[in-house]
């Protein structure tokens, strides 16, 4: 291809016209759409980076972060003050059926620190106390940066004069995948000298680990800004039984090994004392069934004392087996299980360090929250741990497509979604108009994981089949599941076709669209099947399937259809004053109206903003505009409290983020098509700091509350691939740095290997000159489908003068049409 591009084609890529060259052969969609705003470069000062999204809220409080093995069927959750819980069962959501058995054999390891005279706070009394009303629900905490292993610590600065860190990892037998996915398994938790005050410090050091039954509990109520707080509830905290330990008398001071059993005989924990070290184990004084175990160690750098904790209680012989493996010898099993062996593997770095330790460990997380399901012998991704230990499929397709796809772990997405192709046709659909009948061609939730079935199920899970095709462009996956792809399509003609609804015809028919449980014809069916069937055509396209014609027919049918029906809605819809003193609509989460428990969080989250990035309408369409318009300054953000919100008030666009759900900012994708450079930067910025754990990097439901789970690092690695190497702005274009943020335009390079895009992987490496004027870029391709056209656009950098790209100078001022 020639390094020119016509007049024509650089109007559409260098204004907010792009996205409409990009939907234009969808079809028509009613009104037309408004006039384009053009991009405007931006001075570096006024653009957003991480340093700068970290200063827009407190850090997260109350998190708890999940530490296992990838496939194992239990996982331990640490939480930000070193608290450990071991539940074996669920939380929240469930049980599945395989933890059925497991109920209730629960245990916690309570990191309990002294007071200024040595004693220790009394068992908490108040039954639904929020936790961090004890320590404010902060700590920091961070992963072991020379570890491939998951290794998280958490310190314990005291005014004694030392620091106290805690390292936390898991191991299974063996150090093998699983195979029943019930191995035992070990949470190893060391707890070494990690500073010593030159001025003042005590010869020894002692705190206490409180051993109980797990009190940690989400309350499931939503308290002004606790959102869903947990809470203790020492009611339940009692052990089924007394521990007991036979070997702590030690007068020599030599290191010991100090098994504690519980009252079968078998072992509930192991410590490994250091020399010097003590140790007592005793009956907790104001709570009964709880007991306190009270560790010393020598104030010296590097000092330690290890404890073994395995998940459910094991025999001597197994728990002496682990012990005598070591931590060392444990961990070194562990680095050889997480070292990544797929080649497919993106390589990200950044000048952010804290944006390259998120695309780090967030795919490890994510494979931790999943399980091989003992039932089945199948792989799933699950929707969260020590809360949503099920699966919702609708936003946890977005761990397959917008994540770990896009990062190049290819084999883990086959891996968790073959439960579906087991599950397709036997389930059945949740409205009444599908006669509870199964339909052969439905995707849906395997019964034995389900939390609550959403009618979007279905367009999300062809969602990632059919986009998980198309970026592996894998002919072995292409053979396996086209049938089935093609019998999804099928559904949703079928399922549009029914009549016997009160709903539009013509669009996916009444059903439960959200966990409120209610029918209703809601935006979120409506999005989620749109884009699946969209992906799955083009999957068909590519194929050259004798079927793609009709489905496309039917798609741009579906598109004309939902496009008039919104209009009519928004004609009669509720109306706010916009800021030219203009009425506009505020569109319901539904086309039939129905409103449930938490209609304000369902209006964003499953609403009528999802349209734009389902492709149902473009950006620029006046309805979408003004009602972004709606969250950014409407009347809701004269009833915004930033100190005093839960995800159920009225949402705002704080900073660009849901104030609502983080995860479903479908506001991003607005900002995206129209090339809103400003916007869109403080959208990813705000879901890194806003959304997940700026310790660990584990994502919230809302802030505050409901940790353990993924759901936000979808939305941040589509938003940070997509500023970078884009293959959507315009079908059938491959399009680079069109919003890339100036933070990592530095003279450290920034590097993008083996990105995963719907051409085949593309590797792009960018560094600034020392006086700014120079970029050098170098990019390289593995192409399975050649793009029509291949830009890059210059970063709006001060002073940049040329690009040089592959060796060959060009000029800064406009994209650059590169040659394929």
């Amino acid at each position: 291809m020639s390094s020119q591009l016509s007049r024509r084609h650089l109007l559409r890529l260098t204004a907010g016209g792009v996205a409409g060259g990009a939907l234009a052969a969808a079809g028509p969609i009613g009104a037309p759409p408004a006039a384009a705003d053009t991009v405007v470069p931006i001075p570096a000062a006024a653009e957003p980076d991480i340093q700068s999204a970290l200063t827009w809220w407190p850090p997260a409080r109350q998190v708890w972060t999940p530490l296992g093995w990838k496939g194992h069927l239990f996982r331990f959750n640490q939480f930000y003050n070193g608290t450990v819980v071991c539940e074996p069962g669920a939380v929240l959501a469930g049980p599945k059926p395989d933890v059925v058995p497991y109920q209730g054999k629960n245990f916690q390891v309570t990191v309990t620190m002294p007071n200024p005279d040595g004693s220790f706070a009394p068992f908490p009394t108040v039954d639904g106390e929020d936790l961090w009303n004890f320590d404010l629900g902060l700590r920091k905490q961070g992963w072991t940066a020379e570890n491939d292993t998951p290794l998280l610590w958490t310190d314990f600065p005291r005014q004694e004069g030392l620091v106290l860190r805690q390292s936390v990892f898991a191991h299974v037998k063996g150090g093998q995948p699983v195979q029943t996915a019930i191995e035992p398994i070990y949470a190893w938790i060391r707890f070494a000298i990690n500073h010593v005050d030159e001025r003042a410090a005590p010869g020894s050091f002692s705190f206490a680990l409180r051993l109980s039954k797990a009190f940690y509990k989400l309350n499931g109520q939503f308290n002004q800004q606790e959102g869903v707080p947990m809470v203790v509830r020492p009611g339940v905290a009692a052990l089924d039984g007394p521990l007991r330990t036979d070997r702590i008398y030690n007068p020599s001071g030599k290191p010991l090994n100090v098994p504690i059993y519980d009252s079968a005989g078998n072992v509930r924990l192991m410590v490994s004392t250091p020399e010097h070290g003590t140790i007592a184990l005793t009956p907790n004084s104001t709570h009964s069934g709880v007991y306190d175990l009270v560790l010393g160690l020598p104030v010296k750098v590097g000092t330690y004392v290890d404890i073994l904790v395995p998940m459910l209680p094991q025999p001597v012989d197994e728990a002496n087996r682990e012990l005598a493996l070591g931590r060392d010898g444990a961990l070194a099993e562990c680095e050889k299980f997480w070292q990544p062996t797929e080649a497919t593997v993106a390589g990200i770095a950044t000048p952010e360090p804290y944006v390259t330790d998120f695309f780090r460990r967030a795919p490890e997380l994510a494979q931790i929250v999943a399980e091989k399901s003992t039932d089945t012998q199948l792989f799933t991704f699950l929707s969260g741990s020590y809360a949503y230990d099920v699966l919702w499929s609708t936003p946890t397709s977005m761990i397959s497509h917008m994540f770990l796809d896009l990062l190049g772990y290819h084999d883990v997405v086959e891996q968790h979604i073959e439960i579906y192709k087991a599950t397709q046709g036997s389930r059945t659909p949740p409205g009444p108009v599908f006669d509870g009948r199964s339909w052969p061609g439905y995707l849906a939730t395997p019964a034995s994981l389900q939390a609550i079935d959403w009618m979007s199920d279905h367009g999300a899970i062809l969602e990632i089949l059919s986009s998980h095709a198309l970026l592996t462009n894998r002919q072995a996956f292409i053979d396996r599941w086209l049938d089935p792809i093609v019998k999804a399509c099928d559904f949703i003609k079928q399922a549009c076709a029914l009549t016997n609804h009160n709903g539009v015809q013509g669009l996916v028919p009444p059903a439960v669209n959200t966990d409120e449980g209610i029918v209703t014809q809601g935006f979120g069916s409506q999005a989620w099947t749109y884009k699946g069937l969209r992906s799955a055509i083009r999957l068909l396209q590519r194929v050259n399937h004798p079927r793609a014609a009709e489905f496309d027919t039917f798609a741009t049918g579906f598109q004309q259809t939902f496009g008039t029906a919104i209009r009519a809605l928004a004609a009669k819809s509720a109306t706010w004053t916009d800021q030219d003193g203009q009425p506009q609509p505020v569109l319901p989460a539904s086309f039939t109206g129905e409103r449930g428990s938490f209609p304000e969080l369902v209006m964003f989250d499953t609403g009528a903003l999802m349209s734009v990035w389902a492709g149902l309408l473009p950006a620029d369409d006046p309805l979408m505009r003004s009602y972004v318009e709606f969250f950014r300054v409407g009347p809701n953000t004269q009833l915004f409290d930033s100190a005093h919100h839960n995800a159920l008030d009225r949402v705002v666009l704080d900073h660009e983020q849901s104030s609502a759900e983080p995860c479903y900012s479908w506001n991003l994708f607005h900002t995206w098509q129209r090339g809103d450079r400003t916007r869109y930067l403080e959208g990813m910025y705000g879901l890194f700091a806003g959304a997940i754990s700026q310790d660990t990097y584990i994502s919230c439901e809302h802030r505050n509350a409901i940790y353990g789970n993924l759901f936000a690092a979808p939305l941040i690695t589509w938003a940070a691939r997509h500023a970078v190497i884009d293959d959507e702005i315009v079908d059938g274009d491959l399009h680079l740095l069109r919003l890339c943020p100036l933070a990592w335009v530095s003279t450290q390079t920034t590097i993008f290997d083996r990105i995963p895009t719907r051409f085949g992987p593309v590797s792009l490496r960018f560094t600034l000159s020392a006086d700014r004027g120079t970029l050098t870029v170098t990019f390289a391709s593995q192409w399975h489908h050649r793009p029509g056209h291949l830009v890059l656009h210059p970063p709006p950098v001060p002073g940049l003068q040329s690009v040089v790209v592959n060796g060959q100078t060009y000029g800064s001022d406009q994209p650059i049409g590169l040659a394929l």
